[in-house]
């Protein structure tokens, strides 16, 4: 994985995008920047991005993944790899349906995914120095180079999806407790079905994704 950094950017997500669309950038890369000005959050909101925190996006061909992995399991296989890989670390962060990792019951990371073509574009948050008043920051002690190398190097182990599948499907009861936006409506999770692709089944529909 070929790493820039910068020190600022609007997104590294954009960033990333843009480079991948005009042919500038090729996988498996990655772009780390110290602050963003636009960071992208939920519900298009921002994601707010002082220094000091973990701002990483990275692009990686469906090729050098596991073969079971399908684009509607993406987001909860790169999100749920990084709580693996800061659990081994000591961490005690959970991943919230289907794309937030939570300590207990505040957000400390968002993760955005979207394919182009045969490229899968994935962007982490992570608070590890500085958070809003309705989030939290990491609870272990780890440099933000530091968990981009272990990051890495989890991922490129290239765990099956029915590996970290099975692993999450126990966590989703956490979710449980919790709400998404799902039409432009706040809907409760305590029934939700989570299904071997990674969606749910909530209201007697199928959905992939939900802010």
């Amino acid at each position: 994985m070929e790493i820039e950094y910068l020190c600022e950017c609007e997104s590294t997500q954009t960033y990333l995008i843009d480079g991948i669309k005009s042919l500038k950038i090729s996988p498996p890369y990655a772009i780390v920047a110290d602050r963003q000005s636009q960071g992208i959050g939920s519900r298009a909101n921002s994601w707010e991005s002082p220094k000091g925190n973990l701002y990483l996006s990275f692009a990686i061909d469906e090729s050098e993944l596991v073969d079971d992995l399908e684009p509607a399991s993406a987001s909860i296989y790169f999100a749920f790899i990084l709580v693996l890989a800061l659990r081994d670390r000591g961490s005690k962060l959970w991943l919230k349906w289907p794309n937030d990792i939570y300590l207990g019951s505040r957000k400390i990371a968002g993760i955005i995914t979207t394919k182009i073509n045969s490229i899968y574009i994935c962007g982490i948050g992570l608070n590890l120095k500085y958070s809003p008043h309705y989030a939290d920051c990491l609870d272990i002690a780890l440099d933000r180079d530091d968990i981009i190398d272990l990051y890495f190097k989890f991922l490129s182990a290239k765990p099956k999806w029915k590996q970290i599948f099975s692993k999450y499907l126990v966590e989703f009861e956490l979710s449980k407790s919790f709400y998404i936006h799902l039409d432009d409506k706040q809907v409760s999770l305590s029934e939700a079905k989570l299904q071997s692709d990674g969606s749910i089944i909530i209201n007697d529909k199928k959905v992939y994704s939900a802010r």
